[in-house]
């Protein structure tokens, strides 16, 4: 039963899935040292923001 009512909600919520989580490797001017930028970008700008 309670997989029915799983399946049932995320049937509805079909945009969740256009945003990815991308990580990218900076390195700090200051220090040197690397540091992770994360951000939650929509699908479409993910190559955009690698591309910086």
């Amino acid at each position: 039963m309670a997989k029915k009512t799983v399946a049932t909600l995320q049937e509805g919520k079909k945009d969740g899935r256009s945003y990815s989580k991308v990580i990218k490797m900076v390195k700090s001017p200051e220090t040197g040292a690397y540091v992770f930028d994360e951000q939650m970008v929509p699908n479409e700008a993910v190559k955009d923001f690698f591309k910086n």
